[in-house]
């Protein structure tokens, strides 16, 4: 039942979805950050969503794409709905969600194609047609009419499972998965009754919500998150999707949470699902379009990253329910930061989706900045005072690691002094953000700054610290955080003739229009892809050169799109697997550069204007090495107490007068997660 609007906050409304009454309308929609033990949702996976719920969300819905099938292997930690032994753990997860005051569903599906054959049970997949999915490059057989009565009990089982848990309702996944397989065309290339026209290609969706609806019965919720609009040559149309999404309603759904585009690549993926860069809730009016043509309540979560889009969305009639479903995974205590009045204070989601690079590249989602998020059960998103005596901390550097040792040592309520060199902070990411596209970086900056502030952190930025420096402080604890600085000490022979990726987002190094530059890539990583975006407008003829076997195999699917796509509009050249050897000045004044095959033991030799390099950074350590002979630990960090959250009391010199420590990338080069994570385990015990 859809309400209207009152004078009160558009996102604390109450809504009634059905029987369920939510308490406000902040969804976290279903996703899967691969916390779970087994396939089953255990103590971590429990603690992150608990999180959320104690954080004031209205619903906070679980099993991103948990599956119901065996044939539908687990491609990225998927919860296992056909398992018996599932229900206790969704039924201890229900009961903490539901008495810290929010509801909590089970997205629910079988992967169709979108898994791989080498995974799980090494079943071979189905999906309505034997069409490869690019993403995770299955290719399936072609359902007959026995794995569809299989798969169609295995999802009315899974439904019931997920009622017996005591959850408030599933929503199905009908976009990329093997349902929408069968409702769109483009997936759909069935020549039998149940492919061609869209009433054949309902068949199966319908015939599963059908056997769910049984399953469950008529007080259980249903819900579908369903493509309205595929974006797809000979895809789904929002003309038919509509059609669909009613017929769906009549079988038994409750409501929709509207999806526009679909997933099958990279690139369609980063569309549906965007990243820094990219309008605020670009999919808002076309989701509007859907509310307006249906009558179902319709959530909807796209880029969707701060209160005022979505109280936009709400107040103007765009939709019921609002998915911040990234903006929690940044900060869960959202909603009840905006009821206490505290909005100003809530950790903004910046947009890197490295919470779903990370489920790739690393194991599990991880915010770029929220080092908490996924590590409830060790660490606080709230930064508890400590209850020992105040001490005097100086933080040396305020980069995203310095500052986050500030803010830390702050909370506790520490005097803590912070030396910054430059006349604004933020190190490393600041020259990140100088790609315009990837300017929200600066919100990890902004929001440490801003807390700083709140904790009356002494922040001294355009201050070169010394030793006397820090010594004036008389302090208790030294954490130095002074970063790194480019490395080209890896190029033998011509390391004075280039320039590296800082003097690209610096704009030191500006070629003019029609020089030929040389991008080499020992690293990738971001940086290297920075320096090509940033040069391709200029003019310059770009090669990109890396000694790795593919482009930047550190930047994930859901970012690396838009480089891909400067890499095509500016037809930068591309060279793998050559090793950057030598660089030499040629008579005219030219570069002649070698590269040398590792596998063929080849050289070739190009003749550029300009070479630019990215080879990570090497630590700016003087004045550690200047503070270690009078320090308590010498530097030394015990490891054990470090990953048992404990303080270190490492004595390596009785007459030392503090305590000293390195982190981020002054201990070496790394990434903006594992500088904040540096900070924060250490800092929080102290």
């Amino acid at each position: 039942m859809r309400t209207q609007t009152t004078n009160i906050d558009p996102l604390l409304q109450p809504f009634q979805l059905k029987h369920l009454t939510l308490p406000n309308r902040v969804v976290s929609t279903s996703h899967e950050p691969a916390f779970g033990q087994d396939g089953l949702p255990g103590d971590r996976y429990r603690a992150y969503h608990l999180e959320k719920a104690r954080g004031g969300v209205g619903l906070t819905m679980i099993g991103g794409s948990a599956v119901v099938s065996p044939d539908s292997p687990p491609a990225f930690g998927n919860l296992l709905l056909y398992r018996d032994d599932i229900v206790p753990w969704l039924r201890r997860l229900a009961d903490e969600v539901h008495e810290a005051g929010a509801a909590v569903m089970c997205q629910v599906t079988h992967l169709g194609r979108r898994t791989s054959n080498y995974s799980g049970d090494w079943l071979p997949v189905v999906a309505a047609s034997p069409l490869r999915e690019p993403a995770h490059r299955a290719f399936p057989k072609t359902a007959e009419p026995w794995d569809l009565d299989r798969v169609v009990a295995d999802y009315a089982a899974a439904a019931r499972r997920c009622r017996d848990a005591g959850l408030d309702g599933i929503e199905l996944q009908c976009y990329g998965h093997f349902l929408d397989g069968f409702l769109s065309p483009a997936t759909n290339h069935r020549e039998d009754e149940l492919g061609g026209d869209l009433e054949r290609r309902m068949v199966v969706p319908l015939r599963v919500i059908r056997a769910v609806r049984a399953a469950v019965g008529p007080d259980f919720l249903v819900g579908a998150r369903m493509a309205l609009d595929e974006d797809l040559p000979h895809g789904l149309t929002f003309d038919e999707a509509l059609v669909a999404a009613r017929r769906f309603s009549a079988a038994g759904i409750d409501f929709v949470s509207a999806i526009h585009g679909t997933i099958e690549s990279d690139a369609s993926l980063a569309r549906t699902i965007p990243s820094m860069g990219t309008p605020l809730g670009p999919f808002l009016e076309f989701t509007g379009e859907v509310r307006r043509a249906l009558d179902l309540p319709v959530m909807h979560a796209a880029r969707i990253a701060d209160p005022a889009t979505a109280r936009h969305a709400l107040r103007e009639g765009l939709l019921d329910l609002v998915g911040m479903t990234r903006a929690q995974i940044a900060d869960p205590h959202l909603v009840a930061k905006i009821r206490s009045g505290r909005e100003d204070r809530i950790r903004p989601c910046v947009g890197a989706s490295y919470c779903l690079d990370a489920i790739y590249d690393s194991g599990d989602t991880k915010c770029v900045h929220n080092p908490a998020t996924g590590r409830e059960l060790r660490i606080p998103h709230t930064i508890p005072p400590s209850v020992g005596r105040r001490r005097a901390a100086v933080v040396v550097g305020a980069g995203p690691a310095g500052l986050e040792a500030a803010r830390v040592l702050g909370e506790r309520g520490h005097h803590v002094v912070l030396f910054e060199a430059a006349d604004e902070p933020g190190g490393q990411v600041r020259l990140a953000a100088s790609n315009p596209r990837r300017r929200d970086l600066l919100g990890v900056v902004d929001w440490r700054v801003t807390e700083c502030r709140h904790h009356d952190v002494d922040l001294r930025l355009g201050t070169y610290a010394e030793a006397r420096d820090v010594l004036a402080e008389h302090p208790d604890l030294v954490i130095i955080a002074s970063g790194g600085m480019p490395n080209r000490s890896f190029l033998p022979v011509g390391a004075d003739l280039v320039a590296d990726t800082w003097d690209v987002a610096s704009g030191a190094l500006r070629p003019h229009d029609g020089s030929e530059v040389l991008v080499y890539d020992d690293h990738g990583g971001y940086p290297a892809m920075d320096a090509v975006e940033l040069l391709a407008p200029t003019g310059a003829r770009l090669c990109y050169v890396t000694p790795e076997r593919t482009l930047a195999p550190d930047v994930g699917s859901m970012n690396s799109p838009a480089y891909l796509r400067t890499f095509a509009e500016h037809e930068v050249d591309t060279v793998l697997a050559q090793r950057l050897r030598a660089v030499r000045r040629t008579g005219d004044g030219r570069l002649a550069v070698t590269l040398h095959s590792e596998y063929a033991g080849t050289e070739i030799e190009r003749i550029v204007d300009h070479v630019v390099v990215e080879h990570g950074t090497l630590p700016n350590d003087e004045l550690y090495t200047d503070l270690l002979p009078a320090s308590r630990n010498h530097g030394e960090v015990d490891h054990r107490a470090l990953l048992a959250h404990e303080e270190q009391t490492v004595l390596r010199n009785d007459a030392g007068r503090y305590q000293l420590f390195r982190i981020g990338d002054a201990v070496t080069s790394r990434n903006i997660h594992a500088a904040v994570y540096d900070a924060l385990r250490l800092c929080l015990p102290v």
